[in-house]
């Protein structure tokens, strides 16, 4: 179930991406207020855009643009909205994004086209272990997708591992969507009642919000302590609600597959030019298809590598590779650049650390600090002294750890109204 385009040459992929980037610009034109208004302002002629070597003639939308201007980048009339969803809000304050009839119908496409992907066929039976409400985007994607490629869903939602084993039990899904720290929570419910996890009949589980691989694809420490015990497939995926779109793994594991019939994917440096091969950047998206809230050279935060070698599964789009980190997130600490997924893996290695949350803030002299907050089941000095020469070892630096109470550390990583655990605090000054 592979779409032509995506089987494409790159050549064509390239000039099918040029041909939709035409078609959106006069669309914007038309319909977008902020766009149109950046058009004008920046006396940017659209019929000169021909290729996508010509989009750094345009400037990059940031998301602080993006929550300034919200209403601004709706281009139609409110009783074409649909759906109402909004970002997390994890980088700032959330952002709406309003949908139409045809974008619930793309998104329907996108995550039946992920899933197939990753190997979901319309014989499997899916178990969704995320909310679908409180205006969450991908719980309601995973659903449509489900749906659209015929398989099975079972909506169970978010936590309570005595529900998801009796839906297992009951239902028998083959698949599981589920943040990946869950799945050790379901292994040890399991081993705790006598259940047999590799007699279940799962096969897999796509895997959000956290990540599964290192940067050459091999599993993190994460995906290890998992498929140590449960012998289940994990694939990772990557979206976000600005999007509208995923990139999920295939059968080979070399990172998420780009759906060029949805989106236009950039790596920028710091001067927003593409960054040379096999290069970190910043991804940077232009949705394709979008009739509600359509976004052209969007900034995701996200430090991401392209891979464009060509893939064993007959796809010949390009690939990310793991978020190497938010940008935002960025940690200048005693000479060494960090991203906090690099403190995850460390601290996933101590089976001991029951919940941890990473906290960053500006010391009187202006540089980072970082405190790493953890909640362990039997503290000792021995512990806390093996967590720092580890760090050392890996990172080259030791941050400050604190010892915990878990409920306290659990408070902080789930604040009220929040829809996913909060795992960085960044208290640092802004320079915006």
């Amino acid at each position: 179930m592979i779409p032509e385009i995506e089987k494409a040459s790159s050549q064509d992929i390239k000039t099918f991406q040029e041909e939709k980037l035409k078609e959106l610009l006069q669309y914007l034109n038309s319909h977008s207020p902020y766009y149109k208004r950046v058009f004008k302002e920046q006396n940017i002629d659209i019929n000169s855009i021909n290729n996508l070597e010509d989009l750094t003639k345009i400037p990059t939308t940031t998301k602080d643009l993006l929550q300034q201007y919200n209403n601004d980048f709706l281009c139609v009339p409110k009783n074409k909205i649909i759906d109402y969803v909004t970002t997390s809000g994890t980088m700032g304050d959330p952002v709406t994004f309003a949908l139409t009839d045809n974008d619930l119908n793309r998104l329907a496409y996108n995550e039946a086209m992920s899933f197939a992907c990753s190997g979901v066929s319309e014989n499997d039976v899916m178990q969704l272990m995320t909310t679908i409400d409180r205006r969450f985007m991908a719980g309601l994607a995973y659903f449509l997708g489900a749906r659209q490629l015929g398989a099975g869903i079972i909506r169970v939602g978010a936590g309570i591992p005595e529900l998801q084993w009796d839906s297992i039990l009951k239902f028998k899904p083959t698949y599981l969507i589920a943040v990946p720290s869950f799945l050790l929570k379901l292994i040890e419910y399991a081993n705790q009642h006598n259940i047999d996890i590799n007699n279940s009949g799962v096969k897999g589980a796509i895997c959000i919000g956290e990540p599964l691989r290192n940067q050459d694809f091999s599993l993190n420490t994460l995906a290890e302590k998992i498929t140590s015990q449960w012998q289940i497939e994990l694939f990772s995926t990557y979206a976000s609600t600005e999007m509208n779109t995923a990139f999920n793994e295939c059968e080979k594991q070399q990172g998420g597959h780009h759906h060029p019939e949805l989106i236009i994917a950039e790596i920028l440096d710091e001067k927003d030019q593409p960054v040379s091969t096999n290069n970190v950047g910043e991804l940077t998206i232009t949705t394709l298809g979008v009739e509600g809230m359509p976004l052209l050279r969007f900034k995701t935060g996200d430090m991401v590598q392209a891979h464009t070698e060509a893939c064993g599964c007959g796809r010949n789009t390009m690939r990310l590779g793991p978020v190497v980190g938010r940008k935002k997130q960025m940690i200048k600490y005693k000479g060494t650049t960090l991203y906090p997924p690099a403190m995850d893996n460390i601290l996933n290695d101590f089976s001991e650390v029951e919940s941890y949350i990473i906290e960053i803030s500006n010391n009187t002299i202006g540089t980072d600090e970082i405190c790493i907050k953890i909640a362990v089941k039997n503290p000792t000095d021995k512990l806390l002294q093996q967590i720092k020469d580890h760090f050392r070892a890996k990172l080259r630096v030791s941050p400050k750890i604190e010892i915990h109470n878990k409920k306290e550390i659990q408070k902080l990583q789930f604040p009220i109204m929040s829809r996913k655990p909060v795992m960085v605090i960044d208290n640092r000054k802004s320079d915006s």
